[in-house]
């Protein structure tokens, strides 16, 4: 069944949705329901997402979205669809930028405007130590010392995880829940959920239907899915080679170990047998020799008392050599 709204993981469908002008409500309404503060945003003014280096050489930044509220505050909003190595390097760079743009000439006291950095990735992270952390959509990190402490409260990363997001329509809570909800399953509806029929989601709706577009969105929109999807095969191909590679890894050390540990195990046994054959074997010889020495000295016996050499070997079954020798 072909889509009637458009992915919003991809470039074209995020910045329709929540980065132009129009969709300021949209965008608002997300942020005052993710972000923790007491006292809610009011207004927004986006800002140029190109952010350029001291100097022409310098590395320049280009989020998907920038804004500002109506105290000063920034807000960069990136949507990251498949993992990339030092992603968060990457936000902790583009916070500079922000900061490093408050700078006045003159006399200032460096007081500085609270700067949010906010990802909404569609893959986790894989090096949480806690089991929990492993789960959870939302990580909110702040400066802090080594007692847990905030030490810096004006610059803030939030990253939603939101392969992590399992909820269905029934389960959800929050305004957040609904917001998660909908970026998460917009491509797969059909018709608009009751949950979601106040004016900013009706409004999010109409702007993400692909039968409104025109030519030209209609073809930023295809290229821009095919840059998705090119993206998504290539990460899972490599996610799947990888994972193809480990297993063949882990049978080939499993098997070198197997061998390692049967070889001991074999020695092992091997030791155990033969000092029991060994044993076995030993007292078997030990009778065997105490019968010899008895039958020399009975014929030695026989002997000193004259019984001819055929008689002894009959009785003890000695040579005539053996006999002689006594």
């Amino acid at each position: 069944m072909r889509a009637k709204y458009i992915n919003p993981f991809t470039d074209f469908g995020f910045k329709k949705i929540f980065g132009e002008e129009a969709s300021k409500p949209q965008l608002l309404d997300f942020l005052n329901a993710l972000l923790p503060q007491p006292n809610k945003i009011v207004d927004l003014s986006f800002k140029n997402a190109e952010q350029l280096g001291i100097t022409d050489a310098d590395r320049k930044a280009i989020y998907d979205i920038y804004c500002e509220n109506e105290k000063g505050e920034k807000f960069i909003v990136e949507l990251q669809k498949a993992k990339q190595n030092y992603f968060r390097e990457r936000t902790i760079y583009y916070s500079t930028f922000p900061i490093r743009e408050q700078a006045e000439k003159g006399n200032w006291n460096y007081n500085l405007k609270a700067v949010y950095c906010i990802g909404i990735l569609d893959f986790t992270f894989d090096d949480y130590e806690a089991e929990p952390e492993k789960h959870e959509v939302v990580h909110f990190i702040k400066l802090k010392d080594q007692k847990g402490k905030v030490f810096y409260d004006k610059l803030t990363y939030i990253y939603l995880e939101m392969p992590n997001f399992k909820k269905n329509e029934e389960e959800l809570e929050t305004r957040l829940d609904k917001w998660l909800y909908f970026i998460q399953n917009l491509e797969d509806f059909q018709s608009i959920p009751l949950i979601f029929k106040d004016e900013v989601f009706t409004q999010a709706f109409e702007k993400a239907e692909i039968a409104k577009y025109n030519q030209v969105e209609l073809d930023s929109y295809e290229s821009s899915l095919k840059v998705f999807r090119d993206n998504k095969a290539t990460f899972d191909y490599a996610k799947q080679t990888a994972f193809d590679e480990g297993i063949n890894e882990g049978r080939k050390v499993g098997h070198e170990e197997g061998m390692k540990e049967g070889i001991k195990e074999g020695i092992k046994e091997g030791i155990k047998e033969g000092i029991k054959e060994g044993i076995k074997e030993g007292i078997k010889k030990g009778i065997e020799e105490g019968e010899y020495k008895a039958k020399l000295e009975i014929a030695k016996t026989l002997k000193a008392n004259g019984v001819p050499t055929e008689l002894i070997i009959l009785t003890t079954k000695l040579s005539k050599e053996e006999i002689d020798k006594l």
